[in-house]
């Protein structure tokens, strides 16, 4: 049983017990719910997209409240774990009641879900990663499964637009867009940034994802060669190019890369 109601099943995609870079500023454990469904080109994360590892809520809280004497808040990733509606805001009463804070990862497909979070003041930081058609999740690559094309935009401005309002009124503590950048996407990212000017950016340095192994019965040394092309061709962006882009949206942007971490672009150096 769980502390607040019947229990409820999680599809589990892992924890990291302590992590100083999921949340800036704080130490937070972070809570991976398994299960997209968007296809995105970059995930880094794909063996949580799909699968089942149910486990009782107990279970998840247990693990929250092992790290709770060395963190201040608790970060809910994926996957997308805003289509766990239930789950995660039963999880979300749970790290409140523990006295932390409380972050969201999100492709912002589910607003429905940042809604109930934010109306019952269960969430503290949003942020919402921004993907692009190019990135993969409109089912524009070969093979694979259908990518739900049709209602990622809607769902993505109705989820900006609630942050926003929230953010506004002080009700969200703290709200950025994440949009990973890579070469291809240079003129979407800058369409989101002109429509939401207001908002806080993050440019996040884009890596490719090599591709997991298609099936068991593949060439190994075939599949070896493939990665090590897809690795030479699509290198990532360096800081120098993010932040040449930076400079063209005129706007205050903060840019991480694995390299250096996270640094900020001041509207006041770059004009």
């Amino acid at each position: 049983m769980i502390e607040h109601g019947d229990p409820i099943s999680v599809n589990f995609g892992g924890f990291v017990s302590l992590s100083t870079i999921d949340w800036r500023g704080r130490a937070v454990c972070t809570v991976f719910l398994r299960g997209c469904p968007l296809r995105c080109s970059y995930c880094q994360n794909e063996a949580i997209q799909t699968g089942e590892d149910n486990r009782e809520i107990g279970e998840i809280a247990s693990m929250i409240r092992t790290s709770s004497p060395f963190i201040s808040g608790v970060v809910f990733s994926g996957g997308e774990p805003a289509a766990q509606r239930e789950a995660l805001i039963a999880l979300a009463r749970i790290a409140k009641g523990m006295g932390l804070a409380v972050g969201i990862q999100t492709s912002g497909l589910f607003p429905e879900t940042l809604e109930a979070l934010i109306g019952e003041r269960l969430v503290d930081k949003i942020a919402i990663d921004y993907k692009t058609e190019w990135e993969g999740f409109s089912g524009a690559g070969k093979g694979g499964p259908a990518r739900p094309r049709s209602g990622y935009r809607k769902n993505v401005t109705r989820s900006i637009a609630i942050c926003r309002n929230a953010w506004k009124e002080k009700t969200l503590a703290e709200f950025e867009i994440v949009v990973t950048v890579f070469y291809e996407n240079i003129t979407s990212l800058r369409a989101i940034s002109d429509t939401n000017g207001d908002v806080p950016l993050v440019l996040q340095q884009g890596e490719h994802k090599i591709p997991m192994m298609p099936d068991k019965n593949v060439n190994m040394s075939e599949y070896i060669a493939r990665k090590q092309t897809t690795i030479e061709r699509y290198t990532p962006m360096t800081l120098a190019e993010i932040v040449k882009i930076a400079e063209g949206l005129r706007r205050d942007i903060r840019i991480r890369t694995r390299e250096v971490g996270e640094i900020t672009c001041t509207r006041r150096f770059i004009l």
